[in-house]
C-alpha cells in the first residue's frame, strides 16, 4: 500500500497545502527522499528521471527544516535554466502557502538585476537562483551565502556542464559544514567528480526506480528518411497530432530558427526556443505555450529545461542528440505524471547504427515507426497549401474595379466547382498528378 505524506513526516500545514495542489500520494523519489532530509544529517545523492516529482523531494522537508526566527538565508537552491529555476520557485511558494512566515526569493538572469538587489534588503530564508545570476550578486556584494544550511543542486548533470566556472564560485562561498542535497537525472563522470569534490564522504544515495519510472508510459519510435524528404515527413506527422501538444529538439540555436520559420510558413501552431533569444520572447513564447496557445516548441536541448507541462503528447528528435543523457532529458518531457507519451527519432540510414546503441545503453526498445507514403506526403503538401489559403488575410489594397473583374470570372461557378478547379490548377502546378497518374499506370 502505497505512503501518504503524513507518513512521511510532513507538517499538518504542508500536507493542506498538497491536498490543495490535488497531491495526496507521493511519487517513489518523494517517499524514500522526504524522511531522509528530515530525519538524518547525511548529504543526498538523489537519481531520478525528471517528471518524477523532485522539486517536492528536497522543497517540501528543506520549507520544513526552516528556522523563520533566523532572517539569513539558510538554503540556495540552483537551476541551469530561469525556466526551471522559476517552477522550482513557484512549486514552492504553492508548499509554504500556509506558511508566510518563511520567506522565498527568486535570483534568475534575463530580467534586471535591481529589484532582486532590493528585493535581498529583507529578509530572505530561501533563495532560488540560477548560477549565472547569483555569482553576479556575490560579486557585487549583494547578498551573503556564507552562513546557510542548506544547498540543493537541481539537474546537476547540467549544472556540471553548462554552468561549472559560476558554480565553482558559488561553491566557494558557502559554508564547508553545509548539507548539500543534489539531484540529478543521469549521473555522468563531470557529476560523479562534483559528488567526489564537493560533498561529504558518507551520503546517502537514493535511486527512485530508474529501471521503469524514467521511461514508463514512454513509446520510443524512430523514422528513416532521406535528408530532401525529412521536413515533409515531419509536417505530415505533425498533421495527425493537430490539436497535440509537443516539442521538437534540434541540435543547434540556428536548426532551431530554421525549422520554426518552416513551419511558420506552413501556418502550423509554433514557437521557437534557444538560449540567444532574449529572456521576453522565452517567457512570451512559454506562456503561450503553456496557455495553449500554441502546441509546437522547436527547442535546443537547453532551453527546454525547466519545461514541466503534463500534457505533451510526443517528443521529436529531429536531429538525434549527441549523448545518451540528453536523449533521458528529452523524452522525459513527455509521459509525466503518470501520463503516456510518444518520442520519436527522425534518422538518417547512417543513423540506423546507433539505435541498438540507445537501446543498450539506456534499456529501452525502439519500434520503427512507419513513414508516411509518398500519395500521403502529397496530400498533407495540399491541406497545407489549403491552410494557407485559408488563414491568408485578404489584401484590403485591391481596387474595387480589379476585385468586380476576378468575380466575374468565377461567379458562375458553384463552391464545389471553384475548389475543384483550384485543386487542380494546384496539383498540376506541383505536378503532385501526374505523379499519381504514372504510378497508377505502373
Amino acid at each position: 500500500m502505497s505512503k501518504r505524506f503524513s507518513d512521511l513526516g510532513l507538517q499538518e500545514s504542508f500536507q493542506q497545502s498538497l491536498a490543495t495542489l490535488n497531491i495526496s500520494v507521493p511519487t517513489d523519489i518523494q517517499e524514500k527522499t522526504i524522511p531522509v532530509v528530515l530525519k538524518q544529517n547525511e548529504d543526498v545523492v538523489a537519481l531520478a528521471k525528471t517528471g518524477t516529482g523532485k522539486t517536492a523531494a528536497f522543497g517540501l522537508p528543506l520549507l520544513q527544516l526552516i528556522d523563520t526566527e533566523n532572517t539569513t538565508i539558510q538554503a540556495v537552491i540552483l537551476a541551469p535554466t530561469r525556466e526551471l529555476g522559476q517552477q522550482i520557485f513557484s512549486n514552492l511558494e504553492s508548499f509554504a502557502v500556509n506558511n508566510p512566515e518563511i520567506s522565498i526569493v527568486g535570483l534568475f538572469g534575463g530580467i534586471p538585476i535591481k529589484p532582486q538587489i532590493e528585493r535581498l534588503k529583507s529578509a530572505t530564508h530561501v533563495v532560488v537562483a540560477t548560477p549565472g545570476r547569483l555569482a553576479d550578486l556575490i560579486k557585487r556584494n549583494e547578498i551573503n551565502i556564507k552562513n546557510i544550511a542548506y544547498f540543493i543542486l537541481d539537474e546537476a548533470d547540467e549544472m556540471v556542464t553548462a554552468h561549472k566556472e559560476g558554480l565553482d564560485s558559488i561553491i566557494t562561498e558557502i559554508p564547508k559544514s553545509r548539507r548539500t542535497l543534489l539531484f540529478t537525472a543521469t549521473m555522468p563522470g563531470t557529476v560523479k567528480q562534483l559528488i567526489q569534490n564537493y560533498m561529504s564522504k558518507h551520503v546517502v544515495k537514493i535511486e527512485a526506480d530508474m529501471a521503469t519510472s524514467g521511461h514508463q508510459g514512454i513509446d520510443h519510435n524512430y523514422m528513416v528518411v532521406e535528408p530532401i524528404e525529412k521536413l515533409e515527413v515531419l509536417m505530415h506527422f505533425l498533421n495527425s497530432k493537430d490539436g497535440e501538444r509537443g516539442i521538437i529538439f534540434c541540435k543547434t540555436k540556428a536548426a532551431v530558427n530554421k525549422l520554426a520559420k518552416n513551419l511558420a510558413i506552413n501556418k502550423f501552431s509554433s514557437g521557437a526556443l534557444h538560449g540567444s533569444l532574449s529572456q521576453g520572447i522565452r517567457d512570451r513564447i512559454m506562456g503561450q505555450f503553456r496557455d495553449g496557445h500554441i502546441n509546437i516548441l522547436v527547442a535546443t536541448d537547453l532551453a527546454a529545461r525547466g519545461i514541466d507541462v503534463k500534457d505533451i503528447a510526443y517528443v521529436v528528435n529531429y536531429h538525434l542528440p549527441d549523448t545518451y543523457d540528453a536523449y533521458v532529458h528529452r523524452s522525459g518531457r513527455t509521459a509525466r505524471a503518470g501520463a503516456t507519451g510518444l518520442s520519436l527519432s527522425i534518422i538518417q540510414k547512417e543513423e540506423l547504427e546507433d539505435i541498438p546503441e540507445f537501446e543498450q545503453e539506456l534499456g529501452i526498445i525502439f519500434k520503427e515507426f512507419k513513414k508516411a507514403d509518398a500519395q500521403s506526403i502529397q496530400e498533407n503538401n495540399g491541406l497545407l497549401w489549403a491552410k494557407k489559403i485559408f488563414k491568408t488575410k485578404p489584401n484590403r489594397d485591391v481596387s474595387q474595379d480589379f476585385k468586380a473583374q476576378i468575380k466575374t470570372i468565377f461567379h458562375h461557378l458553384t463552391k464545389e466547382e471553384l475548389v475543384d478547379k483550384i485543386l487542380a490548377n494546384y496539383l498540376e502546378q506541383t505536378g503532385a498528378s501526374n505523379a499519381k497518374d504514372s504510378k497508377s499506370k505502373k
